[in-house]
C-alpha cells in the first residue's frame, strides 16, 4: 500500500484573481483520488480540512497519520466522514467493523482509533472518499444511509437544476464538531448545482463529483461573485472552495456530488446569496 499527500496553502481572493488556468488547477483541484491500493489526500489550510480517497484492491489500507498532522494516529485530534462510491467495502475502526455499500456514509469521531479500509471483492473494489476536520470533542462513530438522511428536493427541470440534497453527516442527523457532509443527486436533464450561487464566510467547502460518464465533463465555478473563475473537471475529481468563493457547476450530463464543510458554525442560514444576473 501507499499513502500520498499534498499540502495546499490558502489564497487571498485578490491574489486568486490573477491566477491562470494552471495555477487554479494546481491550488484547488484534486485530479487523482483513486488508485489501486493507495490512499491519496490533500491537507488544506482552509479550515485544516483533509480531502482524500482510498481504493483497496489487494490490500487492507490503513488511514495513516501524515506528517503535517503531527499526531500518533489520523483521528487523534480529528473527525472523519467517509462515503463509499464503489463496490461494497468495510471500514474497521478499532475492533468495530462498519459495512458500507454504494452511497453509504460513516462518521468517525475523534479518538485513538486505528482506521483500516478493505474491499469485499477485489474485482469490484470499494472507493472510499473522505473529508476530515479538527475536532474539539469525541462523538460516537455511526453509519448513515440515504434512508436516514434529511432530504431537500430543490430546483426544477425548467431551470436545469432539479436535484435532491441528502444531508447525511449533519447536525440534524448526528452530533459532529464541525464536519458536515451530504450528497446531492441531479435528476436526468438537470446539470446546474447550487444556483443561485452563494458564499459563507464562516466555513469552507469541498466538492467531489461522480456518476459522470467518462466522456463527459463538468465546469466548476469559483471565485468572488464579481470575479468568477472556472475549472473543468472529470468524473471522480474534487475541488476546494475557500470561504470567499462561490461554488457551483454545470456539466454536459447529470451527475452526483458530495459536499463537505468545515468551519466555525453549523448554521445553513448564514449564506450570502448572489443574484444570477449579478454574477460576473
Amino acid at each position: 500500500m501507499k499513502t500520498n499527500y499534498e499540502v495546499r496553502y490558502a489564497a487571498h481572493p485578490e491574489d486568486a484573481r490573477h491566477y491562470d488556468t494552471a495555477r487554479l488547477r494546481r491550488d484547488f483541484l484534486m485530479e487523482r483520488l483513486f488508485a489501486p491500493d493507495e490512499v491519496n489526500m490533500v491537507y488544506s489550510m482552509y479550515d485544516r480540512m483533509v480531502v482524500g480517497g482510498a481504493m483497496p484492491v489487494g490490500e487492507l489500507l490503513p488511514l495513516e497519520a501524515i506528517d503535517p498532522l503531527k499526531a500518533t494516529c489520523f483521528t487523534q485530534r480529528r473527525e472523519v466522514g467517509i462515503y463509499n462510491i464503489g463496490g461494497a467495502g468495510t471500514v474497521m475502526v478499532g475492533d468495530v467493523c462498519f459495512e458500507l455499500d454504494y452511497k453509504e456514509a460513516l462518521y468517525i469521531g475523534r479518538g485513538e482509533h486505528e482506521v483500516r479500509l478493505v474491499s469485499k471483492d477485489p474485482q469490484k473494489p470499494a472507493k472510499f472518499y473522505f473529508n476530515s476536520t479538527t475536532a474539539h470533542a469525541a462523538y460516537p462513530c455511526r453509519k448513515v444511509t440515504k434512508q436516514e438522511a434529511v432530504v431537500a428536493h430543490m430546483g426544477s427541470l425548467e431551470t436545469s437544476n432539479e436535484r435532491s440534497i441528502n444531508k447525511m453527516l449533519v447536525n440534524q442527523v448526528l452530533p459532529t464538531c464541525q464536519l458536515q457532509m451530504g450528497m446531492t443527486e441531479l435528476a436526468p436533464g438537470s446539470v446546474w448545482n447550487t444556483m443561485p450561487a452563494h458564499v459563507h464566510s464562516r466555513r469552507m467547502e469541498a466538492y467531489f463529483y461522480f456518476e459522470l460518464p467518462d466522456d463527459q465533463a463538468i465546469c466548476h465555478f469559483m471565485g468572488e461573485p464579481q470575479e468568477t473563475r472556472h475549472i473543468w473537471m472529470r468524473n471522480e475529481q474534487a475541488v476546494l472552495s475557500p470561504e470567499w468563493s462561490i461554488h457551483s457547476a454545470a456539466a454536459t450530463h447529470n451527475y452526483t456530488f458530495i459536499w463537505g464543510m468545515g468551519g466555525e458554525n453549523l448554521d445553513y442560514g448564514d449564506q450570502d446569496f448572489s443574484k444570477i444576473t449579478d454574477l460576473k
